[in-house]
Formats: C-alpha cells, sequence, structure tokens
C-alpha cells in the first residue's frame, strides 16, 4: 500500500505564492511582439523640427487589449548620433512621432537613413517581459528653403572686341547659388541692369553685342549684369561687365620706338624693350625676323677707328713695313693733292677723270714673291655696256712700252689682280691673271678687301671671309729691259703706243687706307681687326632666348636673323636685341634700323603681311676733349752738353694732359631764373695717334745736328717713329702716358755750336688721325745768355714783370764746365704780390761766381724800385770810377755786352760793385727783406743808403781772396 506524502506550507509560502502565479500568468498574457512597417520615408523643412512620414509612424500588437501587453511604450533609433528622435503619442493605439532634435541644415546633410523598432509595455507596470519588433529602415529627405541668393564668381568681367564685328558671345559670367536643392541653387536667367546699352544677355550668362561697335565712337563700354535663381531671388551684388572696343585688327609691331637715342659709353642699349607682335588671333606656325642696322652711309660702311692706317696696322699687330699709297697729302706726300678727298675718314674719291704718280722709292721695284696689297673700295656697276677696266693700282712701264707688270683693277663687276714676272724670276708659263666674281664689287657699299699673294697662290679676303679665284689665267713672263715703271692709284699710266704719255682705264669710285706690304703676307686674325666694326647688333642674355629660338649674325654683326614658332618667344627674342658702339668718340649721326617679317601659317606659305619697322638710332655727339701739353718752354744748355754723345734731353717735363667740359644743371629750385648751368672741366683718358716735334725756322743741318731717340723706348708699345730734317714723329695708337715717355727721352745734338745757337721746335700731338689736335707747344733752346728785365705799372698799383735768363756762349770752356743746370724760382721773386697769371715762370740756369753775384745785385735793385717807386721818384745817381772799372775788368772776366737791365718807368739805377763781404751780407737781407715784405719807408730809406755804399779793394791779395770766396754752392738752392 503506497504512502502518500504530505506538503506542509509555511506562512511565507502562502505569501510568495501569488506572485508566482502572476508571472505565469503574465507570460501567458504578453505572447506577440509588436509590429510596424519595414520601411518609412520621410520629409524634414530646413529648420523646422517636425518630419512627415509616409507611412505614419504606428505600432501594433495582437496582445490588445491586455493592459501592457498590447500597449506600445517607445521607439528606438539606432544610428551614430542621428539629430531625431522618435516620440509615442498614443501608448494604446501605437501612434508616434519623429522629430529633429536639433535644427536640421540642408546645406550641411540633405538625407538622413537609420534604424527604428517599436516596444510594448511588457507584463506590467515595471515594463518587464517587454517584447520589441522587428527592424524598420526609415529615409528623410530634408526639404530646402531658398535662403541664400546668387553670387557672381568673379568681381568683374572684362573682354575686348573689334569694332564693325557682330559677336554671338563676346563673353560669359556665371553666378552660383549655395542653396542644396536644384529648385533654388540653379541659376534660371541673367539680366542687364545698365540702360541704353548695345548689349544682350542670354539665360547661360552669354554677353553679346546687338549692334555693330565703333573705336571712334567709344572704346569702352561698362555695363551691370545681375543673376535670379529658380525662386525668383536675385543676387546680392550686381557685377561690372567692362568691354573694351578695339579698332579694326591689323597684324604688325606694337610698342616701339621709331628714334632710339645712343650717348657715348652708354655700353649696350636695347632697341624695342617693350615690343610686341599683333597677329590677330591667326594660326602661326613660324615666325621669321630681320633686324638690320644701316651703316653703310657711316664712314667705311659702318663706324670704324678712324686712325691713319699705319697707326690701325701697328694697333692690330700687323707686320711692318707697309707703304701707305694713298696718305695724306703733305709736303713728303704731295702725290694726292690733287685727288678729291674726304679729309675726315681719309677717302679719296675718284670721278673717272684723275689718277696719282707714285714716286719713285717709295715702293720697292722687287716685290718679291710674297707681299700683300691691302684696300677700302665702294664701287658701283660700270656705265655703259660694255665696260673697261678700271685700275686701282698699276705698276706700268714709264716710256716706250705699255707693259703692265702687276695691276690690280675692276672689270665688269670682277676683281682681277695680275701679275707677270720678269725672265731673270722665272721663264716658263705661269699663272698671271687671277680672277674673282663677287655680287660685293659693285653694290656701291664699303667692303674691305686684302690681296695675299704667296706667289703661285694669290688669296682674296673681303670683310674677313677667304675668296679663292674663280679663274686663273697662265702668261709668259716679260722680256727684260731697262724701262723705268711708274706705279699709280686710280688709272694707269700709258707711257707707250701713244703719242703722249697719259693716263688710261680710270677708275670710278671710292678707296681708303690703300697699302702694299713688300715680302710678308697678312695673317687673318689681323685681317679681322683691321674690317672691325666698332658698332652694331648685339643680344643681351643669350642664354635667356629660350629654346625655341634660333638667331644668326653676319661677319659684321649689322644684320640678326631670327626665328622661332611661338609669337610670345619671338617678342620677347626681339627685346632683347641692343645696339652698342665701343668706341670712344663715335661718328655722330642717325644709323638706320630695318625690321622685316615673314609668318607662316599652318599648310600655307605666307598667310599674313606684317609691315616692316622703319627707326633710327641717333648717336650723339661726343664731348670733345681738350688735349693741352705743358712743360718747360725755353732753357739753355752749355755749349758742351749739346756736343756730347748723348746730346741735352729736350723735353725732359712735358705733360700731356686731355680735359672735356661738361655743361651741369643746378639741383637748387631756387637759382631758377639764374645762369644755373655750370661748366664741370674733368680730365679723362685716351690714346693719341702721333706727336709731332716739329722745327720752327731753318730745317736741321744734317752735318752739325739732329734728333735722336733711342728705339729700345718703343719697345712694349704700339708706336712707331720717323726721324727728318724737319723734325721727328712718333705714331701709333697708344696712351697719353706712353707718348710722354717716349717724348721725355727725345734728344737734341748740336757738334758745330762755335756759333751762337738758338733752335725752336713745336710740340703738337693729335687723336684720331687729326680729328682732335693739341695746344702747339713751342720750346726754345739756346747756348746763350742774356738777361732782360721789363718792369711796368700804373697810378692804380698794378704791376707785372718777366725774367728770361740764358746762358752765355763763352770761348773760355773751364767757366761752362762750372755751370750747374737747375731750374729754379727765385726767393728774391717771392715776397712780390702778383695778380694771378702775371708773372710769368722763370726758366734759369744758376750760373756761379761773378756772374751769379751781378745777377743777384741786378734783381735786388729792381725789388727796391719796385717798392719804392710807388711812394717817391729818386734822381739817377751815378757812382763810377776809372780805377773801378779797371779793377772791375781784371776781377771778372766777363763779358756785358749781352747784359741789358730795363726799369721801367723812368729812373735807371746803376749800383758800384762792393767788396764781397757787404755783398754776401746784402745778399742777406735782401732775403730777410722779402720774407717780412717791406716794413716802413723809413727803413726802405735806410736799406737804400746801405745798398748805395761802394767799397773798393785793390791788390792781388784782395782779388785771389775774392776768387776764393766767390765759388758757388748750389746745394742750398730750392
Amino acid at each position: 500500500m503506497r504512502r502518500r506524502r504530505c506538503c506542509c506550507w509555511g506562512p511565507a509560502a502562502l505569501l510568495l505564492l501569488p506572485l508566482g502565479l502572476g508571472s505565469l500568468l503574465a507570460a501567458k498574457v504578453n505572447k506577440h511582439k509588436p509590429w510596424i512597417e519595414t520601411s518609412y520615408h520621410g520629409i524634414i523643412t530646413e529648420n523646422n523640427d517636425t518630419v512627415i512620414l509616409d507611412p505614419p509612424l504606428v505600432a501594433l500588437d495582437k496582445d490588445a487589449p491586455v493592459p501592457f501587453a498590447g500597449e506600445i511604450c517607445a521607439f528606438k533609433i539606432h544610428g551614430q548620433e542621428m539629430p531625431f528622435e522618435a516620440v509615442v503619442l498614443n501608448k494604446t493605439s501605437g501612434e508616434g512621432q519623429l522629430r529633429a532634435k536639433s535644427p536640421i541644415d540642408c546645406e550641411l546633410q540633405k538625407e538622413y537613413t537609420f534604424i527604428i523598432q517599436a516596444y510594448d509595455c511588457g507584463s506590467g507596470p515595471g515594463g518587464t517581459n517587454w517584447k520589441k519588433s522587428h527592424k524598420a529602415v526609415v529615409h528623410i529627405q530634408v526639404k530646402d528653403v531658398n535662403e541664400f541668393s546668387p553670387a557672381f564668381k568673379e568681381s568683374i568681367y572684362k573682354a575686348s572686341v573689334t569694332e564693325g564685328k557682330i559677336y554671338d558671345s563676346i563673353l560669359q559670367v556665371e553666378a552660383t547659388d549655395e542653396d542644396c536643392s536644384p529648385q533654388y541653387s540653379q541659376i534660371c536667367n541673367y539680366e542687364i541692369v545698365t540702360t541704353d546699352v548695345p548689349f544682350a544677355i542670354d539665360r547661360n550668362g552669354n554677353i553679346r553685342n546687338t549692334e555693330k561697335l565703333s573705336y571712334d565712337k567709344q572704346q569702352q563700354y561698362d555695363i551691370m549684369v545681375t543673376a535670379f535663381d529658380c525662386g525668383q531671388k536675385h543676387a546680392t551684388e550686381d557685377v561690372l561687365v567692362r568691354v573694351n572696343v578695339k579698332p579694326v585688327c591689323k597684324p604688325g609691331w606694337q610698342d616701339w620706338n621709331k628714334r632710339i637715342e645712343y650717348r657715348p659709353g652708354s655700353g649696350s642699349i636695347p632697341l624695342f624693350p617693350s615690343i610686341q607682335l599683333e597677329m590677330c588671333d591667326g594660326p602661326v606656325s613660324s615666325i621669321h625676323t630681320t633686324i638690320e642696322l644701316q651703316t653703310n652711309y657711316i664712314g667705311k660702311g659702318c663706324d670704324r677707328e678712324t686712325y691713319s692706317e699705319k697707326s690701325l696696322q701697328k694697333l692690330c699687330g700687323a707686320s711692318s713695313g707697309a707703304i701707305d699709297l694713298l696718305p695724306s697729302p703733305s709736303t713728303t706726300t704731295n702725290w694726292t693733292v690733287g685727288l678729291l678727298i674726304d679729309s675726315n675718314d681719309m677717302i679719296f674719291k675718284f670721278d673717272g677723270k684723275q689718277g696719282a704718280k707714285i714716286p719713285d722709292g717709295i715702293v720697292p721695284k722687287n716685290l718679291t714673291d710674297q707681299f700683300t696689297i691691302t684696300l677700302w673700295m665702294k664701287h658701283g656697276p660700270s656705265p655703259g655696256l660694255r665696260a673697261e677696266k678700271e685700275t686701282i693700282l698699276c705698276n706700268s712701264d714709264k716710256t716706250e712700252m705699255n707693259r703692265h707688270h702687276y695691276a690690280l683693277y675692276v672689270h665688269n663687276c670682277r676683281l682681277v689682280f695680275l701679275l707677270r714676272k720678269d725672265f731673270d724670276q722665272a721663264d716658263t708659263f705661269r699663272p698671271a691673271e687671277f680672277h674673282w666674281k663677287l655680287d660685293q664689287i659693285c653694290d656701291k657699299e664699303w667692303h674691305y678687301y686684302v690681296v695675299n699673294v704667296e706667289f703661285p697662290v694669290v688669296t682674296l679676303y673681303m670683310d674677313g671671309t677667304t675668296y679663292e679665284p674663280y679663274l686663273v689665267t697662265n702668261d709668259w713672263p716679260i722680256h727684260p729691259s731697262h724701262i723705268a715703271m711708274q706705279l699709280t692709284v686710280g688709272a694707269c699710266w700709258q707711257g707707250g703706243e701713244v703719242t703722249k704719255p697719259r693716263f688710261a682705264q680710270y677708275f670710278h669710285g671710292s678707296l681708303a687706307g690703300l697699302t702694299i706690304r713688300p715680302g710678308k703676307i697678312e695673317s687673318q686674325k689681323v685681317i679681322s681687326c683691321l674690317q672691325a666694326c666698332k658698332e652694331g647688333l648685339d643680344i643681351n642674355s643669350l642664354e635667356s632666348l629660350g629654346q625655341g629660338i634660333k638667331y644668326h649674325f653676319n661677319p659684321s654683326q649689322s644684320v640678326l636673323v631670327m626665328e622661332g614658332d611661338d609669337v610670345e618667344n619671338i617678342n620677347q627674342a626681339l627685346q632683347k636685341v641692343s645696339y652698342i658702339n665701343s668706341r670712344q668718340f663715335p661718328t655722330a649721326g642717325a644709323r638706320r634700323l630695318k625690321v622685316s617679317s615673314k609668318v607662316q601659317c599652318f599648310g600655307e606659305d605666307i598667310c599674313i603681311s606684317i609691315p616692316d619697322i622703319d627707326a633710327y638710332v641717333m648717336v650723339f655727339q661726343a664731348n670733345e676733349p681738350k688735349i693741352t701739353i705743358t712743360g718747360m718752354d725755353h732753357f739753355a744748355r752749355p755749349a758742351a752738353q749739346f756736343e756730347s754723345e748723348r746730346g741735352v734731353i729736350l723735353l725732359p717735363d712735358i705733360r700731356i694732359v686731355s680735359t672735356v667740359s661738361k655743361m651741369e644743371h643746378s639741383a637748387d629750385l631756387r637759382e631758377i631764373g639764374r645762369a644755373n648751368k655750370q661748366v664741370a672741366v674733368k680730365e679723362m683718358l685716351h690714346n693719341l695717334d702721333f706727336c709731332d716735334v716739329l722745327v720752327i725756322g731753318a730745317e736741321l743741318d744734317p752735318e752739325q745736328e739732329c734728333l735722336e731717340l733711342d728705339h729700345g723706348e718703343l719697345q712694349g708699345k704700339h708706336l712707331d717713329a720717323t726721324n727728318s730734317t724737319a723734325g721727328y714723329s712718333i705714331y701709333g695708337v697708344d696712351s697719353m702716358f706712353s707718348y710722354e715717355q717716349v717724348l721725355r727721352q727725345l734728344r737734341y745734338r748740336n757738334w758745330g755750336t762755335s756759333a751762337t745757337l738758338e733752335r725752336k721746335f713745336r710740340v703738337k700731338c693729335s687723336e684720331l688721325n687729326g680729328r682732335y689736335s693739341s695746344n702747339e707747344f713751342n720750346l726754345e733752346v739756346s747756348n746763350e745768355f742774356s738777361l732782360e728785365v721789363s718792369r711796368d705799372f700804373n697810378l692804380e698799383m698794378s704791376n707785372e714783370f718777366s725774367l728770361e735768363v740764358n746762358i752765355l756762349h763763352s770761348s773760355n770752356s773751364n767757366f761752362m764746365d762750372h755751370i750747374n743746370h737747375i731750374i729754379f724760382q727765385p726767393k728774391f721773386l717771392q715776397s712780390v704780390q702778383h695778380p694771378e697769371g702775371s708773372v710769368s715762370p722763370v726758366h734759369s740756369s744758376v750760373v756761379p761766381s761773378v756772374a751769379m753775384i751781378v745777377i743777384i745785385i741786378c734783381v735786388s735793385i729792381l725789388v727796391l724800385v719796385v717798392t719804392l717807386g710807388v711812394f717817391q721818384l729818386c734822381s739817377a745817381r751815378q757812382h763810377s770810377s776809372m780805377g773801378h772799372e779797371g779793377t772791375k775788368e781784371i776781377e771778372m772776366d766777363w763779358d756785358d755786352s749781352a747784359l741789358t737791365i730795363t726799369v721801367n718807368p723812368m729812373e735807371k739805377y746803376e749800383k758800384p760793385h762792393q767788396t764781397e763781404e757787404e755783398s754776401e751780407e746784402e745778399d742777406i737781407d735782401d732775403e730777410e727783406e722779402d720774407t717780412t715784405s717791406a716794413e716802413s719807408d723809413d727803413s726802405e730809406e735806410e736799406e737804400e743808403e746801405e745798398e748805395e755804399k761802394v767799397v773798393v779793394q785793390k791788390g792781388d791779395k784782395q782779388n785771389a781772396t775774392r776768387q776764393e770766396q766767390l765759388e758757388w754752392d748750389d746745394s742750398a738752392l730750392p
């Protein structure tokens, strides 16, 4: 039998029993989850907080109407920081609402997407055993509000149009709107605010002209434009549109000056610093530009150094021995006297009616197998159908026959050189005529020709370029004869086969610098130097031209060709083209400039015509230098020095200075209206090309006198010298300092000075072949002694005097051996006050013994007369005695016939000779008086009385003592 258990429930258990039963019952009540739609679409207007959902937010629960279990307590949003929240409006119906937690800005975010779930209230008031719905997707769009106005992208719009054209679109303006929706962010319309303008604008912002514009009527239009968005909200600020009207486009160069000014010493200056090529928007494939500096009318084709041909050859390092066949006319080179000449550039013009005979002995008869002929030539086409030979240089028979030994001539625009050898030089068929055919021979322009003869090879250099003869003809040598030859220039001498010898085959054109150098040929380097131009075109900063630019200069740098495929690169390249003139004293005047261009388009040869540029460079005149020669202009020396082997230095202290005067304008405004221009004299350095030391009067007698110079003094300098009985000439391009050095070594010798010697010389220097000449500096040299003193004064206390001292030529050679030659300014002349320039420099030599004492006494008398003559006129007093005169003749071996003392205005003083002690004391007193500038009338009268004392001492002993004490000490002389 089974026993049944019995459960006993305590009081606590009985209390808990209802709770357990409630939970169990609640679980049985909340059986279902809430239900919501699977997706929602919502719209929220920006700056609003309510979201309108479709479908509405409603949650259902099948447990309804059971309390709590059938009710909806919450909606939860799942997402990162969503600006929205969901609230329950009615728990029983399950209605909810989605709203923004903060203002929504469409411009920041237009759409939102997130997850939402619904929660029921569970089993009871505590919300236990709640259930949640499935997840639903919510997509919300933000509705835009038209809060922003349109704004233009640019603050100002600019465009250019050409007159006379109607454009579909001149330019386009563009505005934007910051609203987020297409309705408010899009610009739907543009409008021109300015009235009465010939322009219109479409909905896309394109502006066009409604009529043809005229540059003459109006060059610029300023119009205001506004914009509207699709919400019809207009821009807060209108925009300015500026339309410039251009004249009808003409292709060509713009922004250049016709006149370019060049001042000497400016170096390189740009010709077209701002030039631009206008192509009128035409398509360009290449641009070819030629810049030409036309200088054919300046000198010999361009601005070259105008030194003599000899000086230029020395400067360029040419071989010595060149003979100038067209020198400047002078007494020694008189064969060019009758020719037409432009003296500034040494250009000889031949009109077909004249020629010049070169004297015998100027050019050696035998030129050897090596020689050089150089010349400048300007020649045009020959007149007539059949031109004759035009002789430049010809060496032909003087009489009897008409054989040409050598000649250089032009025939039918061909240059021909003829060289016929003698039988004693060659006896075979040899080359005799060499022909060159060149266009430059008849182009009426200057060209430099060099014919280098290295027989049997003859080479022509024209403007530094080598040309071989295109034709060489052979001939037999000339039969030997004793007929003399005549060398001519500009025509050929016809000595035979005519009734009377005459010139023939005249030259028509201009020649310059015609030289012949026997025995040597010239190098390419020297030839280039001799024909080099000192002016031309240049390019600043070649490295910045760019890779797309090609350029080429001609040898003289007068033509520059540039080529490129980009207009801007061509503009920049042409802006760097400059003019340069390296001469210190360039030839003043205008240089024409011509710029020609060819433009090639794609697939065409020449598509656009560019007008040429015609401009000119104006070279100003350089400030003319003033060359001044100074130095000792008078000196005397003893005959022994003139007769010595070295002679006497003629110009020991010569000084050559060049100055230039410039006008300076004062910067002080207070001086306006007055003479505010000041002349500033500045020393400048430049070269000289010759200095001549000429004899004034009779020419030098080569039997007893000459001028000499050690040629070692010319070494290391570009100088050479020639000597003749008319003087000494030093020539070559070198500095003034070099000329000074050489002139200071020039000596004069005279070994026939038994008679009185007086020689006068004149020194004159030149720059640029006489274009700028110095003053004529005269020098007097003598070997006799004379003293001449003159004094003039008037009642207005003005006074001036001059002193000239020469040395006596004495037969007593012992006396002359003791003469000390020192140029000095005596101290006793320094205390006398003179107006500036009233006292001429004193050039003298110190004479010892009695002669010097006499000089000092005489000058002391002069000083006393000057100081006393203003206040009183004294009667003439003569103190002389026969005994004293006898003593004077014994004591002094002196010829006073050459001593003349003239005192002006009215009085003549003769001072007795004094003893040696009194003379020395008086000399000291006179020096002290000079330094104190004379003190009072009383003291001057006392000094005069002291001066008039005469002490005569006799006796051989006294004479001997006097001779010993009168030995002259020159150590104290300044």
